[in-house]
């Protein structure tokens, strides 16, 4: 069973009269372990399917399996608790705290997750040594670069070791040396097993993973998937199990 099943699934809307389907009858499975890329230019739908993989919207029609529970039907209520439990989110402005330090931001998701204070502290510092900053823990975001506040935000959104971690244009806020960093940090925990989803414009970014899913029109349009038969073939129709 993949981690996560999409069964033909859409997200429709209608604004000013004129439906709009963000995304359209969408199949996809994404395996445990795997490092894929969601890539389509400003429209494709690729925001939208990350929002509906990571449980901060629900689907207008299709069914979503993840880590076995089905999901799509769920309240707001049972989306935040798995959210809380399951994904880990980075985003490209790091959206993190000013008046809260380095070990307070990653600390955070446990907060609500209700672990007790010892063991957070505990967590977040371990989570700041893998990403090199156990050495900033006290310092606030804004005497951080760039590069180390996104390194904050990737601790934060392990630090309850979810299933899933969402990456959505990470290194859009970057420059091209940090930002390269950033990716070898994503190719390491992706070694070590971890399931990383990629969103981003930039095919050149889009190639580091080892699955590539384009969106257009809310379809996927191809993938570059090395569980095809041979290497590297560009699939035109969704791949599901």
């Amino acid at each position: 069973m993949a981690l996560l099943e999409l069964r033909n699934v859409s997200k429709i809307y209608t604004l000013g009269g004129e439906v709009i389907r963000a995304l359209d009858d969408v199949s996809l499975d994404i395996d445990g372990g795997e490092f894929v890329s969601v890539i389509g230019p400003s429209g494709s739908g690729k925001s939208t399917l990350m929002h509906i993989l990571g449980c901060l919207d629900s689907p207008t029609h299709g069914t979503i399996q993840l880590d076995g529970q089905m999901i799509h039907s769920a309240s707001a209520k049972q989306l935040a608790h798995i959210r809380n439990q399951k994904i880990g989110f980075v985003f490209q402005f790091f959206n993190l705290l000013p008046k809260m330090n380095v070990l307070q931001n990653v600390e955070l998701p446990m907060i609500y997750a209700g672990i007790s204070g010892a063991r957070r502290r505990e967590r977040a510092m371990e989570m700041l040594k893998m990403v090199g900053l156990e050495n900033r823990a006290r310092h606030r975001p804004s005497q951080l670069s760039g590069g180390q506040q996104q390194r904050v935000a990737i601790a934060r959104g392990l630090v309850n070791d979810p299933r899933i971690l969402f990456a959505d244009e990470p290194t859009g806020n970057l420059d091209s040396h940090t930002g390269e960093a950033i990716l070898e940090l994503f190719r390491e925990l992706s070694t070590k097993g971890r399931t990383i989803i990629l969103v981003t414009h930039d095919p050149e970014i889009a190639a580091v993973t080892s699955r590539r899913i384009e969106i257009r029109d809310g379809k996927i349009a191809s993938q570059v998937d090395p569980r095809l038969a041979g290497l590297d073939r560009v699939a035109t129709a969704p791949v599901a199990g």
